[in-house]
Order: structure tokens, then C-alpha cells, then sequence
């Protein structure tokens, strides 16, 4: 929906509430013009049911509002004394429309000094409920999200398995675009295996301000841009057209920012013609052919002995290819006396593969690729026949359909027409990023679906607060412990702050049980 839509039906909802409460206002002792002014209504509805105005905020978030519009209908009738099981379902289940039965066809006068504290255990807990999940979706949302890490592509730097804690703050949270949806869960219901979202209505791309941009290497969830599958790891037949906040998640690295211009030359990846140097923390790893003595060579003595997560298969008796090693894991293998010689595996230029933009005319694959461009918002480039595979999708897709416009390029006697119109040039509305998994040879990323819309962002992870070993026998042995309270990123090798939470933990609980014995004296 556009603002001017948004408005519209704004403005309507507004009359609706006028004509279903301007007589129980009067009945509070208010005017009837009071259930007709935006938000000041909704302020002065909250007095009427003696809550306190901030729920009023509560309203305007989205998601959280589908759960607190039905808590202020039940409110306001019971302010009314309609306090039965039935009314409270009917009140509900009709959208609040009983309202209006409750304003024009009773007589009920408003109770000033009505208790708020629920008459039944069973409405303790569901108010209990209620406000926890409320509580829960904002922070979900504008705050800290937990992810976990389901594949390989990160290998190293962050392991499957991986639970994290994301920011959102860092790069500003990014306001629900599906405003119908269920908390808490992503793009479908557990269980059930069907969408937790409608698709009308969505809001316009909003994001807070944040503390900091998206530098180069910093490692970040998103939004997969391309991603048409149902709920994440489907690789059926069925295509979805997904709202960008419904897309599967991703973590990759950050390699190519807004204005960079990007290759990669032997897996070797350059920005802005220079060498991109990694951080410390950062594992990239690439596939080896190894070599070895005939006899007495033992793989398994390799996956234990080399830092290797990934299975490794063989070409021949003596000759094996490893997936995924690092500089470190790859030298140690190199020194092994069993190892007769090793061979980086890396795709020579001018052997095409499967890449972005999947065009015939690029000779460009997964370890020898570019130069390409990375958009700007606000930058202007020159539309030809030869880049228009690059931008496409970003005209047609990124910036128009999901901006909530049309803007469909066509070709006319070898000119480039977007909407029907010539066009020789465009101008970009929005930042885009390039993302690189470290482990490249077993990473689905940039290299392969293009570009990451800004808008696409979700946020920064900061720390795993759990790790575990999906290989490993027995519960506590699943447990990374190592793992569990280091930080994403950062200098220097990670350290556990484990132990650090743990005394917090032993302090807290020390000090709640001192204050009840000492409240109990």
C-alpha cells in the first residue's frame, strides 16, 4: 500500500471507531467529538478504560497491535459491564463491531471504579501471556532477534549449530513491512507448514536510524533477495512471491559496499583494484586436491587432526579433494609425510559457470569473476545493451515492484524502454552490498543471485549464546562449551565469557534470595 492508501484507510478506521463509541464516550462523561480526532481519540479512550496512554504507542506498532486492538475491544466493553465469556468471543471474533451493539442497542452506564485485576486464574495467566508476547515481538523486532546457523557456508567462522543473538540496533531495526503476520515466528506456522503472514496489508520500507553502517567484512543477516520457496530448505516446485521481511534468512560477510568496484582473481578478492585483507577472526576457506604415498594414509586421522568439519571423498586410492580448508588447516596437511603434494582447486579465467548475472557474454565463474559495480543510492550510470543483465532485476524487482511501483523494461529497435519510455540512463533509490561466504567453495552467495538491497538488511549478530555439535552422542557432549558467550566480531582470536555470565547469574540469584529472607525478618 502506498501513504496516500495508508491515509485513506486511516481515516476510515477512524470513522468507524466514531460511529461505534461516540455514545459511550458521552456515557464516560466525555464529548462526542472526542471519538473522532485521531490519537487524541485513542488517548481518551485509554482514560475510559482506566489504562495507562502508553498503550496508545502499542496501537501504532505493527504486529503488536493485532494482539492489542482485541485487548482494548474487551477492555471497553467490560468498562461497560459486558463481562460474560460470550460477549468477551463475540466482541473478538467480530472485530470489535459488538461495540457497536454495545453503543446504540444497551443502556449501560460506564463504571468509573471498575477492578482491572482479573476475576479468574485462567484470565491472570492469559494477561499474563498476552503482555509477555507483547513484550517479546518488540524486542524481537527493534532490538535483538535469535538466528541459528544452518549450513556450512560460514564454516569456521561461525559453525552450524551456531545460536546467535542479532542486532538490530546497529544498523537501525527495520519496521515490519507485513503488518498481519504471527509473532515471533518467521515466514511459516511450526508445525502446520503453512504462511504465518497475509500479504495485504504492507507497509512502505521504514528503518530507524542506527549507530553505524555496514562496513566492509562485517558479518550480517538479511533477507535472501531471490528467495521464492515457502519456508527455508524447500526445494520443491511450488513459487512464492515472499514481502522482503518474509524471505529466508542468510548470514554471509560483507565484502563489496555501496560505490565499490568488485573482482575476484584466483579466489583473491579486490576492491577498488586493492587487495581486501580479511580481519583475524575471519576462516576463508577453498577445496584441495591432496596427493598421497600409496598405503597407510588414514582420512579419518585428517578430520581430527585438521580443523576439517566438512566430508571429504576420494578421486582415486591416494588422491583426495577437501571442500573446505583454511590457510592454516591447508599448510599443516601440506607438512604431513604422507602427503605427496597439494593442489589449490580454483576455476581458471575465462571458464564460465553458473554466475550472475547468468549472461553468455560474461566469461566470469565462482574464483575468477568481475570487475562489477556495486549500486549507490543517488548514483546515476549509463544503461546499455552489455550492463543491463546487472540491473535489471534491480529496476523491475528491488525498485519497482517491491517499492510498490511499476517499472518494467522492454526494447524497442534496440533501445532500452522502461514503462514504454527511452531510457539511456538510471539513478538508484537505495544502497546495495555485495556478500561472500568464507567458505567458498560450499557457499550459496553474490556470486551466484546478484545483488543485497538495503532494504533487505535485518541486522549485525553479536554473540552465540549456545552451540552444538550436531554429530556428537549425548546432550552434554553436543555442547560447544568453547563457543557458548563469545562474540562475532572483533580483534584477536574469540574468547568464552561464559564464566562471566555464570558469576552474574550466581550474583543475582544471591541477591533475590538475601532480599526475601530479609523480607520475610
Amino acid at each position: 500500500m502506498t501513504f496516500s492508501q495508508w491515509l485513506i484507510f486511516f481515516l476510515v478506521v477512524q470513522v468507524i471507531h466514531f460511529l461505534g463509541t461516540w455514545k459511550l464516550y458521552k456515557k464516560a462523561g466525555r464529548e462526542a467529538w472526542e471519538a473522532l480526532v485521531p490519537v487524541y481519540n485513542a488517548v481518551i479512550l485509554m482514560k475510559i478504560i482506566h489504562r495507562p496512554w502508553w498503550w496508545v504507542i502499542l496501537l501504532f506498532i505493527p504486529v503488536v497491535n493485532l494482539i492489542m486492538f482485541p485487548v482494548v475491544w474487551v477492555e471497553t466493553i467490560r468498562s461497560f459491564g459486558r463481562r460474560s465469556t460470550l460477549e468477551t468471543w463475540l466482541v473478538v471474533l467480530t472485530f470489535g463491531l459488538y461495540i457497536f451493539y454495545v453503543n446504540y442497542a444497551l443502556d449501560e452506564p460506564h463504571i468509573k471504579d471498575r477492578s482491572l485485576k482479573p476475576t479468574t486464574s485462567t484470565g491472570e495467566w492469559v494477561s499474563s501471556i498476552l503482555f509477555a508476547i507483547i513484550a517479546a515481538t518488540i524486542v524481537h523486532t527493534y532490538f535483538i532477534q535469535p538466528f541459528t546457523i544452518p549450513t556450512s557456508s560460514m564454516e569456521k567462522t561461525s559453525l552450524v549449530g551456531d545460536f546467535l543473538f542479532v542486532s538490530k540496533f546497529h544498523y537501525g531495526p527495520r519496521a515490519p513491512i507485513t503488518t498481519v503476520a504471527a509473532p515471533m515466528v518467521h515466514d511459516t506456522l511450526p508445525l502446520l507448514r503453512v504462511k504465518s503472514y497475509s500479504e495485504w496489508p504492507k507497509l512502505p520500507y521504514f528503518r530507524l536510524p542506527g549507530f553505524q553502517k555496514v562496513k566492509h567484512n562485517d558479518i550480517v543477516v538479511f533477507n535472501w533477495p531471490v528467495d521464492t520457496v515457502p519456508y527455508f530448505g524447500y526445494r520443491g516446485p511450488d513459487s512464492y512471491d515472499k514481502p522482503i521481511d518474509k524471505k529466508s534468512h542468510y548470514v554471509k560477510r560483507a565484502i563489496g559496499l555501496p560505490g565499490d568496484s568488485l573482482s575476484m582473481k584466483d579466489g583473491q578478492v579486490y576492491i577498488n583494484d586493492e587487495i581486501l585483507e580479511f580481519p583475524q577472526r575471519a576462516k576463508p576457506q577453498i577445496s584441495y586436491a591432496v596427493k598421497t604415498k600409496d598405503g597407510g594414509f588414514n582420512p579419518r586421522y585428517l578430520y581430527e587432526h585438521y580443523d576439517y568439519t566438512e566430508p571429504l571423498y576420494g578421486r582415486s586410492q591416494n588422491e583426495f579433494v577437501f571442500q573446505s580448508l583454511t590457510e592454516e588447516s591447508a599448510e599443516k596437511l601440506r607438512n604431513n609425510p604422507n602427503v605427496v603434494s597439494m593442489e589449490k582447486i580454483i576455476a581458471p579465467p575465462g571458464k564460465k559457470s553458473s554466475v550472475f548475472p547468468q549472461n553468455a557474454e560474461v566469461e566470469w565463474n565462482a574464483d575468477n569473476y568481475g570487475p562489477i559495480y556495486i549500486p549507490k543510492k543517488g548514483k546515476t550510470i549509463e544503461l546499455t545493451s552489455d550492463n543491463l543483465p546487472f540491473y535489471k532485476r534491480i529496476i523491475e524487482v528491488y525498485e519497482g515492484q517491491e517499492m510498490g511501483e511499476n517499472q518494467e523494461i522492454s526494447f524497442s529497435d534496440g533501445s532500452i524502454l522502461i514503462n514504454g519510455k527511452p531510457a539511456d540512463s538510471y539513478t538508484f533509490k537505495q544502497d546495495y552490498y555485495w556478500m561472500l561466504g568464507d567458505n567458498r567453495h560450499n557457499s550459496e552467495d553474490s556470486r551466484y543471485w546478484g545483488y543485497v538491497p538495503e532494504n533487505h538488511i535485518v541486522g549485525k549478530p553479536i554473540f552465540i549464546w549456545l552451540s552444538l555439535d550436531q554429530h556428537a552422542s549425548g546432550f552434554l557432549n553436543k555442547i560447544r562449551w568453547n563457543r557458548m558467550f563469545i562474540t562475532v566480531n572483533g580483534k584477536g582470536s574469540p574468547t568464552s565469557f561464559l564464566p562471566y555470565f555464570l558469576i552474574i547469574v550466581v550474583i543475582v540469584i544471591g541477591f533475590i534470595s538475601f532480599r526475601k529472607r530479609r523480607d520475610k525478618k
